[in-house]
């Protein structure tokens, strides 16, 4: 009885995903915020080890899904889990796994221009939260390539948060907006992007978290090895200039 639970949420939040990922494109707004002015949304990503569902179509014909994948049947895998780097577990080399260095540029690019967020950092944050999968959504709500969360979308002025610009353009809003409150510590800002603005702000640093500690660590680590393969600058000052 409980799996069978288990199961019909997972189905529902899939279907709850493909019907925000089959909306259409929504124009960004043109006006650049004031950051200093914007509101503090609470966006908290932390999450359990993922939990997988396979959907397929069984030899009578039915669209099925389960919590193991079937043998002999082409299936398609879903995490309803989806903070890549959330996993204390995780076996992922973060030292070596491969990087991303050309997907979103476009939109990447002008969202780290517009708001001053290193694009390096922007690239190791959607590396973290989604592995750079627009349709990536969490038990806990968080959706899109940076996992935002419904009210921190609002806030961030996203209409549609399963469009992949739109989300990176609320993503970086809101890390600039981290940002900004840290002196641009990105070590803070990267925790509080995780665990919330008010973690941060309770425990003066980094939450004793053991996942949002290790999330922290691993944005560090990506974050390096994105300035080094991009290695590209900036004519400005981007907000985010220290790391601890």
């Amino acid at each position: 009885m409980k799996l069978r639970l288990q199961l019909a949420v997972a189905v529902a939040l899939l279907y709850a995903a493909y019907a925000a990922a089959d909306t259409g494109a929504v124009a960004l707004t043109a006006s650049t915020p004031v950051l200093s002015d914007a509101p503090a949304p609470a966006q908290a990503t932390a999450e359990k080890p993922a939990m997988k569902i396979y959907k397929y179509t069984n030899r009578s014909g039915v669209r099925s899904y389960s919590d193991r994948a079937p043998i002999g049947i082409a299936y398609e895998e879903f995490e309803l889990s989806t903070c890549y780097a959330c996993n204390v577990r995780s076996t992922v080399n973060w030292s070596n796994t491969p990087l991303q260095l050309s997907a979103y540029e476009y939109a990447i690019n002008s969202a780290a221009t517009k708001y001053r967020v290193d694009p390096a950092l922007v690239r190791a944050v959607i590396h973290a939260e989604s592995a750079f999968r627009p349709g990536a959504r969490s038990k806990k709500g968080a959706q899109g390539l940076m996992q935002l969360m419904p009210d921190t979308a609002r806030d961030m002025q996203v209409v549609n948060v399963m469009q992949p610009d739109e989300n990176i353009f609320g993503g970086v809003r809101y890390l600039a907006w981290l940002l900004e409150q840290h002196g641009g510590n990105t070590t803070l800002a990267t925790a509080a992007y995780n665990a919330g603005p008010g973690a941060v702000k309770r425990f003066n640093g980094i939450p004793p978290y053991e996942e949002t500690q290790t999330y922290v660590n691993r944005v560090k680590i990506l974050h390096d090895r994105y300035k080094q393969a991009l290695n590209k600058t900036f004519s400005g000052q981007w907000v985010s200039q220290t790391d601890s």
